[in-house]
C-alpha cells in the first residue's frame, strides 16, 4: 500500500510549512504529497460543490491556495523520492499548451516524480473569472487529455478540434517515463468511468472507507472492458481518514486500492505529530 498526504498547498502560512510537512512525510515513508486547486474562491457562489452536503467547499476566500505546480516544484527541490501529485488540477479551465509545458517541466526538475491529477471542475464562477466557457467543459477535458499526450510524445504535434488548432511543432522537455506523465482522474460524477477507462492511468476515488470502494469499481470495470482495457491497469487511490488502523489498510488492499491519501485535517490539530504517529503506528509495521 502506498500512502499520500493532501493538501500541502492550502492554508499554509509559509513556504517552510510546505517544505517541512513534505520532508516529514518522506522521512516516515509516505510515497506522495498532493495538492488541491482553485485559482479563486468567490465570496459567494451559486455552484454546488458535489462532495459536501451544503454544496460549499471547505476553504474560505482568504485561505492561502498556493498554485499546485509551484508548490510541488518547491517540494521537488527539497525532497528526493517523494512523488508529487495534483489532486486535482482543473484541466478544463487551463490553457492546455501551457499546462503541458508546465507539467513536463515539473516532471523534468523532479526527476520523473510528477503525477497529473486531472478534473473537469464544478465552480462556474471560477471559469467565468478565468474567461473560459463553463459549458462543454467535459468535452473540452476529453480533448485536452488527447492533446496533452501528443505534446508529451516528443513527436511533431498535429491536433485540430473544436478547442485546439495545433500544427507543426515539438515541445521539450518531454516526460521521463515511457508513456508520459501518469494521469490520475478525479471525481465520481458524469462520465468519470468512461474517462478513466480511455485516458486515465489511475483514479482518485473521493471515498474514505473500504466498504464504498467495491461498488464504485464495478462500473469502472465495465467501462474498461467496453474499450478493451484490463481494469487491473487502473491504479486506484482513495481517501483515508486515519480510522481503523491496520485493519482498514488491509480492507482497502482487499478492495483493490493501491494508495490511500490522508487528508491533513485527519491528522489532528498538530499535523507534525499526526504524520509522526502515522509513521510509527502504521508505516513502520507494513
Amino acid at each position: 500500500m502506498k500512502f499520500g498526504l493532501v493538501p500541502v498547498n492550502v492554508g499554509v502560512k509559509s513556504v517552510d510549512h510546505i517544505i517541512g510537512i513534505s520532508q516529514l512525510a518522506e522521512s516516515v515513508g509516505m510515497e506522495s504529497v498532493w495538492t488541491f486547486e482553485h485559482v479563486i474562491v468567490p465570496e459567494d457562489y451559486v455552484s454546488k460543490y458535489p462532495y459536501s452536503a451544503d454544496g460549499k467547499m471547505g476553504a474560505r476566500p482568504d485561505t492561502n491556495f498556493v498554485d499546485p505546480l509551484i508548490a510541488l516544484t518547491v517540494v521537488a527541490a527539497n525532497t528526493k523520492t517523494l512523488k508529487l501529485g495534483t489532486g486535482v488540477n482543473i484541466v478544463s479551465q487551463a490553457n492546455p499548451m501551457l499546462l503541458a509545458k508546465q507539467a513536463a517541466s515539473l516532471d523534468f526538475v523532479s526527476g520523473g516524480r510528477f503525477m497529473l491529477g486531472a478534473g473537469i471542475g464544478w465552480l462556474r464562477e471560477e471559469f467565468d473569472a478565468m474567461g473560459v466557457p463553463f459549458e462543454r467543459r467535459g468535452a473540452r477535458f476529453d480533448d485536452y487529455m488527447v492533446a496533452l499526450k501528443k505534446v508529451w510524445s516528443g513527436e511533431v504535434v498535429e491536433h485540430q478540434s473544436d478547442y485546439i488548432n495545433w500544427s507543426g511543432f515539438k515541445s521539450y522537455p518531454i516526460p521521463q517515463r515511457k508513456g508520459g506523465i501518469p494521469i490520475i482522474m478525479g471525481g465520481t460524477k458524469g462520465k468519470i468511468y468512461e474517462r478513466v477507462a480511455k485516458h486515465g492511468d489511475g483514479w482518485f476515488l473521493p471515498v474514505d472507507s473500504p466498504q464504498t470502494v467495491a461498488p464504485a469499481l464495478e462500473p469502472l470495470s465495465a467501462a474498461c472492458e467496453a474499450v478493451g482495457r484490463d481494469p487491473a491497469t487502473v491504479e486506484i487511490s482513495c481517501m483515508w481518514n486515519m480510522q481503523g488502523g491496520l485493519d482498514a489498510i488491509k480492507a482497502f488492499e482487499d478492495a483493490g486500492v493501491a494508495r490511500v491519501i490522508v487528508p491533513v485535517f485527519a491528522l489532528g490539530k498538530d499535523p507534525v505529530a499526526g504524520i509522526t504517529q502515522l509513521g510509527e503506528d502504521i508505516l513502520s509495521k507494513l
